[in-house]
């Protein structure tokens, strides 16, 4: 395996909005222009223009927890190296409003990928995990046992996390009087869960959780992974972590090239989106045309850097 000599350019689309299954037109415009622009999350006038271009990108990486809008288009995708971060829970309407039925749509439209790109190339995420009346440790351990059962021979890992409070998501999480298992209680829930999926062929990893659950069959997971990228790419990446996020992220560096307050799932427990009535308002901007995501571009990109590698944004 050859090590890439320049900084690798990994694409997330996106950790800040399900592109596949909202803006897919959208991300296939911007990749036959060969240029998207973004904007800093952090300083509204920073605008910078990424290249698209094949030989540029590495991999992309796809966030979503409905690919199939996105999925009769996958051949204008063949110059490029990707891979899907599939969020499928068990989860009802009340924190999860507008998916589809998870059994008679999800799970199928999950194989359907998995038998079109590969299986490694399709990753299981049950996250974030929080327990309330309803969603109790049983009703948890059934419904992934349910889901890993349908995903045997589709998936070679599931990616779990427990919730994090964040002040976008409070409010929706305190009404559903959600509670956040103590450590005694996640390393006996995390062991059960190790076991299920082990039985139907799936490694278990956590993203971002500052506790090891190692000695519960659980390791560390890198979401945005070096590893599996050059397994897909067939070189060795010459890459950093991503400083950008959380000090327990063990992330590669990428630039995400999605807006936030733009998801349409309306999870309840979803630290993207500010508020209903925001989301509402930059969804009517939405221009698939457009080469930045529900907004505009005007004087700001006279002024705009380009990024091709090695920069995460």
């Amino acid at each position: 395996m050859n090590m890439q000599k320049d900084p690798a350019m990994l694409l997330s689309a996106s950790r800040r909005t399900d592109i596949p299954n909202y803006y897919s037109e959208w991300f296939y415009n911007r990749i036959k222009a060969g240029f998207v622009y973004v904007r800093n999350p952090m300083n509204y006038r920073q605008v910078r223009k990424i290249c698209l271009a094949p030989d540029v990108i590495d991999c992309i990486i796809f966030w979503t927890k409905n690919p199939i809008p996105m999925m009769e288009r996958l051949d204008e995708l063949k110059e490029y190296a990707y891979y899907f971060q599939f969020t499928l829970t068990g989860y009802g309407k009340d924190v999860e409003r507008r998916l589809p039925d998870k059994r008679a749509v999800l799970i199928p439209a999950f194989q359907n990928l998995s038998n079109r790109i590969g299986r490694e190339r399709v990753i299981w995420r049950y996250d974030p995990i929080f327990f309330s009346e309803r969603y109790d440790r049983g009703y948890h351990l059934d419904a992934f046992r349910d889901i890993a059962e349908a995903l045997r021979g589709y998936t070679e890992k599931c990616v779990i996390s427990f919730l994090d409070i964040y002040p976008k998501n409070r409010k929706n999480m305190e009404r559903l009087s959600y509670r956040i298992p103590d450590e005694r209680e996640i390393r006996e829930f995390a062991k059960e869960l190790y076991e299920i999926a082990r039985k139907n062929g799936i490694a278990v990893a956590s993203c971002a959780e500052k506790m090891d659950l190692e000695d519960c069959g659980i390791v560390h997971n890198r979401c945005i992974d070096r590893e599996l990228i050059e397994r897909i790419t067939g070189r060795r990446l010459n890459v950093k972590r991503d400083k950008n996020q959380r000090v327990e992220c063990g992330c590669a560096a990428s630039v995400d090239i999605g807006t936030y307050n733009t998801c349409g799932n309306g999870c309840a427990y979803c630290y993207a989106n500010h508020s209903a009535n925001l989301v509402k308002s930059n969804i009517l901007k939405y221009d698939p045309a457009s080469p930045i995501l529900c907004g505009r571009i005007e004087g700001e990109a006279e002024g705009t850097s380009i990024i091709r590698r090695g920069t995460a944004l």
